[in-house]
């Protein structure tokens, strides 16, 4: 079963969850996803997957150096959000199957592989 990372190659974290998988001698599909971006049916699909709300895969800190207020934002809003500024989601997103995780800490994507 393909394993698929949303990857950030900046983000320490994200390197270490890839380097967790390829140790594990799986090749994922890597979406660098601040250069590839997400459409709106991708940010569904990875919400259903991981069975939370949409705030779960949001970075608060980060949206609020934009002068974005998430509390006060529609699920809608937040999706075009997203599209408009991929940064703003937790990394890495690793994606097996049906399920998926958000790797924070990054050992976490040991649960789904």
């Amino acid at each position: 079963m393909d394993v698929i990372i949303y990857h950030n190659p900046r983000c320490s974290k994200s390197r270490l969850a890839l380097e967790i998988i390829r140790n594990k001698k799986i090749e994922p599909k890597v979406i660098e996803y601040l250069k590839a971006g997400f459409s709106k049916e991708d940010i569904k699909k990875i919400i259903n997957k991981l069975n939370l709300d949409i705030m779960a895969i949001m970075r608060p800190k980060d949206a609020k150096k934009i002068g974005l207020e998430l509390n006060t934002m529609s699920e809608k809003e937040l999706i075009e959000a997203i599209i408009d500024q991929p940064s703003l989601i937790e990394r890495p997103i690793i994606i097996k199957g049906k399920k998926a995780i958000i790797a924070r800490p990054p050992e976490k994507v040991l649960e789904i592989i």
